[in-house]
């Protein structure tokens, strides 16, 4: 299905909270600018960490970069998000209550790692810090581990500059590969999970962290590594 057929349909199944159909075509296509507007903070971004890794790469030093994946929230998703938080469909509600529209996904090699990719990224001029959750150092009763860090990134147009908010999550290979198992497990939203799985997830959560603060253990051990968490 189209993109803008999606957005249309995301919108009409909202008309309790647009007034008329003519707002909803109006807001269809708030939708469609919208989109563009955060394509490009989510290419900005990756573009940074993409010149790092050359830099890294040109140097011939190892790379705290593993893999970088991107996506933009679903039109629905947006949609039923603001409804969950009564608020219209509006571009300026969009752009103003929610920060995870755009979102960008770095993976490392060690924990370490996560945080010189921070400070890397934020000691950029144009790179804003909004908001900073390290479920790293305090992870979610689940047993979810990952940096997550929103900033906002200016985005030059034809006629104007606009600050862009982007979600960027920052986890190791070993994190990621329990968070994307985990995901498959709650694929249904009205699935309620029993509660031995959960705790035997927890268990495997924990098992990977300390595995991880092994293999950075071992890592001190490469010529010149730093460990950025202390």
């Amino acid at each position: 299905m189209e993109k803008n057929l999606v957005i249309k349909n995301a919108l009409s199944d909202n008309r309790g909270i647009l007034s008329n159909p003519d707002e909803i075509i109006n807001t269809a296509v708030e939708f469609q600018q919208l989109l563009m507007l955060y394509e490009s903070g989510i290419k900005q971004i990756t573009t940074k960490f993409e010149i790092l890794e050359d830099e890294f790469e040109g140097k011939h030093e190892r790379n705290p970069i593993s893999t970088i994946t991107s996506r933009i929230k679903e039109p629905m998703s947006i949609a039923e998000k603001l409804q969950r938080k009564g608020l219209r469909v509006s571009l300026d509600n969009m752009i103003t209550k929610l920060y995870d529209i755009a979102g960008i996904r770095v993976t490392c090699p060690f924990i370490s790692d996560v945080y010189r990719v921070m400070q890397m990224l934020l000691q950029q001029d144009d790179i804003k810090l909004i908001e900073m959750k390290d479920y790293i150092k305090n992870p979610k009763k689940s047993g979810y581990r990952s940096l997550h860090v929103i900033v906002t990134v200016g985005v030059y147009f034809s006629d104007q500059k606009r600050e862009i908010p982007v979600e960027i999550q920052i986890r190791t290979i070993a994190m990621d590969f329990w968070a994307s198992l985990e995901h498959q497990l709650h694929y249904k939203k009205d699935y309620t999970m029993p509660s031995n799985i959960s705790e035997e997830l927890k268990a495997c959560a924990d098992l990977i962290a300390s595995t991880d603060i092994r293999m950075q253990e071992l890592a001190k051990n490469i010529p010149g590594f730093v460990d950025y968490s202390e």
